[in-house]
């Protein structure tokens, strides 16, 4: 999709400019049936589809297509402006362009989702978009608290809604210099902190003898009871018991 120009036949270059005087001069006439203001105004909105679409570029999407998604949004967005609204045009349809482009990608995604999911995601984020509304953080347990319903079955519906992202699909693009998703990711079990624990605990089990040694692995690493590890070390219940407390006591006091 990246540097395309002609889209859907169209060239996005040469899309023409309207003033903010003359966007609602457009929409009056077209509000009272001027079917040549009506075109005109849709076309002089295209600017704004395409803005819209290039946020959706990562997506290996079809362009045509997806502008064409958004341009649906651009025209139901017209047709349910309304005057009285005292807000500008572009900032009602922004959200119904990108949500029909949005509705584009998921319908065509392999991943099918129920309808009964899909609609109890689209309760959810309008119910997420009134708490927005009230310059309020919009947490699952704010959402499910609302809606009455279990915190788990909120995040399920908005992850099934949720578009598939590839590890390597970029998220930081400058001079040259590509940060992919996966160069993101952490491994918390790979710490620094949890790797110099491991070496330390390397460090103390060599310090013990040998028959610590066993005892702690039969015991903690082949799972046997200290009577079973007794009859194969030839010593004890109470000696493995002392010993496997000492070894431990040991390692503690190396590691703390």
């Amino acid at each position: 999709m990246l540097n395309k120009v002609v889209i859907c036949g169209v060239d996005t270059a040469g899309l023409p400019k309207l003033t903010a005087q003359e966007n609602e001069e457009l929409m009056a006439k077209l509000k009272q049936g001027d079917k040549a203001a009506r075109d005109k105004f849709i076309v002089g909105n295209m600017r704004l589809v395409l803005s819209l679409v290039k946020r959706f570029w990562a997506k290996n999407a079809n362009a045509d297509d997806v502008f064409q998604a958004g341009c649906v949004g651009l025209i139901k967005a017209i047709d349910n402006f309304d005057l009285k609204f005292g807000v500008k045009f572009s900032t009602y349809a922004v959200p119904m362009i990108l949500g029909e482009i949005k509705r584009y990608l998921r319908d065509g995604n392999s991943l099918r989702v129920s309808r009964s999911i899909r609609d109890a995601a689209y309760r959810i984020l309008k119910v997420r978009e009134g708490i927005e509304e009230r310059d309020e953080e919009a947490t699952i347990e704010k959402i499910a608290a609302e809606m009455q319903v279990k915190e788990r079955e909120v995040a399920y519906c908005l992850d099934a809604i949720s578009d598939p992202v590839s590890l390597y699909d970029p998220v930081y693009n400058k001079a040259g210099d590509t940060l992919q998703l996966v160069d993101q990711l952490y491994d918390e079990t790979q710490s620094d902190e949890i790797w110099t624990e491991r070496v330390a605990l390397r460090e103390a089990i060599d310090r013990l003898t040998d028959r610590e040694k066993k005892i702690l692995r039969l015991r903690y690493f082949e799972g046997k009871t200290q009577t079973e590890i007794s009859a194969e070390v030839g010593i004890s219940q109470a000696q493995v018991s002392r010993l496997e407390k000492n070894a431990l006591g040991s390692i503690r006091k190396e590691i703390s």
